[in-house]
């Protein structure tokens, strides 16, 4: 994989491109985070259908292994399995990596999506902890054993509403005012923010790991029931049915992110329709205040501080 340019993210696209036009991937190993469902499960069958290892990783050992199932079922030569990681509790995240001894593809897909506020285990706001310091963490505990694969890509998926989104480093965890909604596209926000200026360190360190960005458009999966309540929770199931894409197609940007050979580090995939809600994957731009390169070392020294971790890569 090449690497896009600071300001061009260059325009590689492919009309139509299908899980079908997935590159063998044999003898090539994938971690898809929240690998049980939706978008995650979508992924985690493909990237096996296609011949990689896929560790997928769940919250609940049942629902993983009921997932790893459905694959097989499918797939009965798959080389798939599943292992706990929860997001919310950063001890998990390590306990996991710690596991870990070959990775070529690290999917950072998981995420919660417009609770009533919570906390992590260890007292963040659970949208930011689970959707950005979670994967945060991962991926640094991961990178030198991610330096050793073959063309490793970290894709990380972020959403549309990351261009609503402002990272409230006043209150980071909504202790003063909080707006699910808000903290949602915050989370996000961080998510694609945290994408480039690891791309940016991972360049400037001479790091041979790409990273991309992904989001899904608008896909109906169980995120958008899982999370909200009340109003939301019932406005969101009828815009499901009347306006969403299935998960398969929700699944293709990411798809497209981790295994097209001309992806470059740096770039942004998401659908080509309207507003980016529905379609095949093209390359897409981020929010331009994402580009902040002030932002992104505010934001990356919060997450060394919180999650206690150093990835070892300077400006």
């Amino acid at each position: 994989m090449s690497t896009a340019p600071e300001d061009d993210p260059g325009a590689v696209s492919a009309p139509g491109w299908t899980a079908a036009d997935i590159p063998s991937l044999i003898g090539r190993t994938a971690i898809v985070t929240g690998g049980n469902s939706g978008l995650g499960f979508q992924t985690s069958r493909e990237l096996a259908r296609h011949g990689a290892h896929v560790i997928l990783t769940a919250r609940d050992a049942d629902r993983g292994a009921e997932a790893v199932e459905a694959i097989r079922t499918e797939q009965p030569d798959a080389l798939v399995e599943t292992r706990i990681v929860d997001l919310a509790d950063l001890d998990t995240v390590t306990a996991f990596a710690a596991t870990v001894d070959r990775v070529d593809l690290l999917i950072n897909n998981a995420g919660v999506m417009m609770p009533p506020r919570s906390l992590s285990a260890q007292g963040y706001e659970l949208q930011f902890a689970v959707n950005h310091l979670g994967h945060f963490a991962l991926t640094a505990l991961l990178l030198d054993v991610l330096k050793e694969g073959t063309d490793p890509r970290v894709v990380t998926v972020s959403s549309y509403l990351h261009k609503r989104g402002r990272v409230h480093f006043d209150d980071l965890h909504g202790e003063h005012k909080y707006s699910k909604t808000g903290y949602y596209a915050q989370s996000k926000l961080a998510n694609v923010v945290f994408g480039l200026e690891l791309h940016r360190r991972l360049r400037a360190n001479g790091f041979g790991v790409s990273s991309v960005l992904a989001h899904p458009g608008y896909a109906a999966t169980n995120l958008q029931s899982s999370g909200p309540s009340g109003v939301t929770k019932l406005a969101l199931k009828v815009s499901n049915r009347l306006m969403a894409q299935d998960a398969a197609m929700g699944a293709l940007p990411q798809l497209y992110a981790a295994t097209h050979p001309e992806v470059e580090s740096g770039q942004f995939v998401g659908p080509n329709g309207r507003r980016e809600q529905k379609g095949y994957p093209t390359i897409v731009e981020p929010l331009e205040a994402a580009r902040d390169r002030e932002l992104a070392k505010r934001l990356w020294d919060v997450s060394e501080e919180l999650t206690g971790l150093d990835f070892g890569l300077a400006r």
